[in-house]
């Protein structure tokens, strides 16, 4: 594979809005690629930035757009440095979400690994990564990726979230 992390920037504009119009399911993951209640590009990339910066609720965090050769957004993933207890629960520290037409193909594979590197990088040695109990292949993917399994946690609206940590 010869595909490459690259940050949010104008310059993925178009790839982003054609990536996100695929989504599938209800909201697109992780939820930091949302495009949806923002004027234009540049609004979202300032509140992007507020995002990454940990200002207000978030904690701080690094967002990287996985793209092939044809520079083609295939995949996002969304890197929190930190935890806090709803994360600890249901986030994690690691978010990605493959491109609806791109799954099945080893790329979420090849993201975790990525962002997993980026984790060594900012010192974080203990790695949490989540899925929900019906995605199968993230469940998959983590674990192919060292995650050894933990507890579950059950959300309000009855969601089963499995929690799997990664040591480095």
């Amino acid at each position: 594979m010869n595909m490459r992390l690259v940050r949010p920037s104008i310059k993925w504009k178009n790839e982003h809005e054609d990536c996100v119009k695929e989504w599938d399911e209800p909201r697109v993951t992780p939820s930091s690629f949302n495009l949806a209640g923002y004027d234009n590009y540049e609004t979202y990339l300032d509140a992007l930035k507020f995002r990454e910066a940990g200002e207000e609720k978030w904690v701080p965090s690094t967002n990287y757009f996985m793209v092939d050769e044809k520079d083609r957004v295939l995949a996002m993933v969304d890197i929190r440095h930190d935890l806090t207890e709803y994360l600890e629960n249901v986030g994690g520290h690691i978010g990605y979400g493959v491109r609806p037409a791109e799954r099945k193909k080893g790329y979420a594979t090849w993201i975790l690994a990525e962002a997993l590197k980026k984790c060594d990088e900012l010192g974080i040695r203990r790695v949490l990564v989540t899925c929900n109990e019906d995605n199968i292949g993230s469940a998959k993917t983590i674990v192919k990726n060292g995650g050894i399994e933990d507890e579950s946690f059950i959300e309000e609206d009855g969601t089963i979230v499995r929690r799997f940590w990664i040591e480095r």
